[in-house]
């Protein structure tokens, strides 16, 4: 008991590391050292082809380069940045009702056969009788009703970064943003893949053009602490059946 106890405390423990971080001062930011995203910027990989650069279009301002005037300056490479856009507005509402009734009656009387209800009923205590030997009656009715009503709206930019380069061309983006207002950190990520022809001259793109795509818009602090229901009730509201 006393090894199931310690086990008990050093996991409820771990589990408030978290909330440990921002007890009397604001959470933590995560370091940049630390991103996936600079990683990529470090290590932009092998280019897939080699163009030889020309002098005369290292001076001109109608070369295909990014740097140039007209140039392509989309995110097509590992370590490039493009911003994504993501703009929610759906509303789903979905009813249904059923409905369902059933009855049914049976009856079997014997009140003459040969003379032998009426001759047992002399010796049936009294109130009791063969007149009706046999009467059913069932009935069963059954109903539901269903409804589903959904609003979400979200309005969110956020710039990205082309984490890799799949054999077919396609790009994996990863994407972070932090902003701290007082005691509570707010944290916005998305990741996913895009083909390189839906990204916009202004070099964005938006969320349903992001396939995988995956996007989590929460936080952590004080009040999201508040809001949320200790570990020990979480515990009980899993495993209890009532």
């Amino acid at each position: 008991m006393f090894k199931r106890g310690l086990l008990i405390a050093a996991i409820l423990s771990c589990s408030a590391c978290a909330r440990m971080d921002h007890i009397g001062k604001p959470p933590t930011m995560t370091p940049q050292v630390e991103s996936t995203e600079r990683a990529a910027m470090l290590n932009p990989g092998l280019p897939l082809r080699v163009e030889p650069v020309r002098k005369v279009d290292a001076a001109s301002l109608w070369s295909g380069s990014k740097q140039s005037l007209l140039g392509d300056r989309r995110a097509l490479q590992r370590g490039d940045i493009l911003t994504v856009v993501v703009e929610i507005d759906e509303k789903a509402e979905i009813s249904n009702s059923s409905s369902r009734s059933r009855r049914g009656s049976e009856n079997l009387n014997v009140p003459q056969l040969l003379g032998i209800p009426q001759r047992i009923n002399e010796k049936l205590p009294e109130g009791a009788s063969l007149d009706n030997a046999v009467e059913l009656d069932s009935s069963g009715s059954s109903g539901g009703d269903g409804s589903v009503k959904r609003n979400e709206k979200l309005e969110l930019r956020v710039a990205a970064t082309v984490m890799q380069v799949l054999p077919n061309g396609v790009l994996e983006i990863a994407g972070s943003q932090e902003v701290r207002v007082n005691f509570e950190l707010r944290e916005l990520l998305v990741n996913g893949y895009v083909r390189p022809e839906d990204i916009s001259r202004q070099n964005e793109i938006t969320y349903d053009k992001i396939a995988s795509a995956r996007v989590s818009y929460g936080g952590r602090g004080q009040i999201t602490d508040v809001q949320q229901p200790r570990y020990g009730q979480q515990v009980l509201d899993a495993v209890l059946p009532f």
